[in-house]
């Protein structure tokens, strides 16, 4: 009796089912209502799930998109701004010239460049003796190889022979050879000498760059200074964005572990070996994606959901998250290399050392002591205790929330370092560093100044981390609203 009982209830209730699945229903989701006809939605639905479906893709490209689109528009200031030669290195030693870098080191100066490699063939990036912190790396922002005092070349200087996708080596005698899967490659690096001027004199003229087959006869103009040009490779808003990312997708081989990107975005004009010419609608969902996709971003970058603060019970966390192949055993790194490249260009594996006295660290702060968003209109205070875990110097750096470079202020004050030589100590040793509009009274040489009605953040760097970096016996408290 009680089976006959079950057996006629499950068949009431599938009758039931499938009386509700015949007729037409309005069904209530976050995207609004869905009507269907016999259980599929309507013509009108289809149309609208579509759109959100190609809607939700578009903001998840986005996000996949930025290393190479931040490259990309690098390489588009080689061409439009610099009017570099394909490759040609640029040096960014000022203020003025960093500033269109996105979260740019204050203190050392930089050379770098883009180099298409369909057009150039093999070719050489030539690194002379010295105190040279360089990569080379691929269009996704991925290192395939350190460049001096960390790379194979030890600082001792080198000639590495960069090869794009299916270039046989040629086996050259005195070549250090880089493969790329990649034809989009960047070169570049930081001098390191305390002494700028020194750095630029003696080692600008020994960095070179030149296609493998003009190796008997290279280009007599080498490092060309970006002067007071005005550029930016920030990643572009609204549909030069997606411009950008077509033309990446446009050129560069498919790697498997974007295969299913490429399936996505082809419904959104995007598509390997066709020309980018979105339609009315595809236009509409791309324009609103890049201000979704940028938010999204921009909250992953802000609030890392993907590890804890460095010091506990602090905001402080890592801003370089991401390893230098972005992988890990059993994903690829989709959030925490957007995190990074959202707002930072370049990885090596001397940014992320885990050795003692050697490469850097970054750790960042998007938050005050109260957990409210850093706000240039107000003062704080940053307390660095005594002895920092820097063996060469350790910098702060204030940079604007909507750039992502230095917080282009009055006095230019973005920075402090250890290095500035009327830094202002307390008497064991430890440094107030004071952020705000206004100049603050009595501790002017350690002012970095911000501007009202702009959000900041800060990057505290370790240049070669001690073992009290890396124990945390030595811990940066927060930064402190002083009002």
């Amino acid at each position: 009796m009680k089976t006959t009982t079950i057996l006629a209830a499950a068949l009431v209730g599938a009758l039931a089912f499938a009386t509700t699945g015949a007729r037409a229903e309005d069904i209530n989701t976050r995207i609004g209502k869905i009507t269907t006809e016999h259980g599929t939605p309507s013509k009108e639905s289809v149309t609208k799930l579509y759109d959100e479906m190609d809607f939700q893709r578009a903001c998840q490209a986005y996000i996949w998109g930025l290393p190479a689109v931040g490259l990309a528009e690098w390489q588009k200031a080689n061409e439009d701004v610099f009017k570099v030669r394909n490759g040609q290195l640029v040096s960014f030693v000022s203020f003025e010239e960093k500033v269109g870098i996105m979260t740019p080191n204050y203190t050392t100066p930089y050379v770098a460049t883009m180099v298409d490699l369909e057009k150039s063939g093999p070719f050489v990036f030539e690194v002379p003796k010295g105190l040279f912190a360089g990569m080379v790396m691929d269009v996704w922002q991925r290192q395939l190889a350190d460049v001096g005092v960390l790379g194979p070349d030890k600082g001792e200087g080198g000639k590495f022979l960069i090869l794009g996708p299916g270039e046989s080596d040629p086996q050259a005698p005195g070549y250090i050879v880089v493969h790329s899967p990649t034809f989009n490659v960047f070169l570049g690096g930081r001098l390191l000498d305390p002494d700028t001027e020194k750095a630029i004199r003696q080692m600008t003229p020994g960095l070179r760059t030149y296609s493998y087959s003009e190796r008997d006869n290279p280009p007599m103009e080498q490092v060309v200074p970006a002067g007071d040009r005005k550029w930016s490779q920030t990643p572009p808003r609204g549909m030069a964005y997606w411009e950008r990312l077509a033309g990446i997708v446009r050129q560069e081989p498919v790697e498997e572990r974007d295969r299913f990107f490429m399936a996505q975005l082809r419904f959104l004009g995007i598509e390997k070996g066709k020309a980018f010419q979105p339609d009315a609608r595809q236009q509409k969902i791309l324009t609103e994606a890049a201000v979704v996709g940028e938010l999204m971003a921009k909250a992953n970058t802000s609030d890392k959901r993907v590890e804890p603060a460095f010091w506990p019970n602090t905001r402080w966390k890592h801003a370089l998250v991401v390893g230098v192949n972005q992988r890990k055993e059993n994903y690829e790194q989709l959030d925490e290399r957007a995190a990074w490249f959202y707002e930072a260009t370049a990885n090596a594996k001397a940014m992320l050392t885990e050795t003692p006295g050697v490469g850097q660290r970054y750790i960042a702060a998007y938050q005050d002591k109260d957990g409210g968003l850093l706000d240039g209109g107000k003062s704080y205070r940053l307390h660095v205790p005594p002895n920092p875990p820097a063996k060469q110097f350790w910098s702060v750096t204030a940079y604007d929330e909507a750039t992502r470079s230095f917080v282009v202020s009055p006095t230019k004050n973005t920075d402090l370092s250890s290095r500035k030589p009327d830094l202002a100590k307390n008497a064991d040793g430890s440094v107030d560093v004071y952020f705000g509009p206004a100049e603050p009274k009595g501790h002017e040489k350690n002012w970095v100044q911000t501007v009202p009605g702009k959000g900041w953040f800060a990057y505290f760097r370790f240049y070669a981390p001690t073992e009290a970096f890396f124990d945390k016996s030595w811990a940066l408290p927060d930064i402190e609203n002083v009002k």
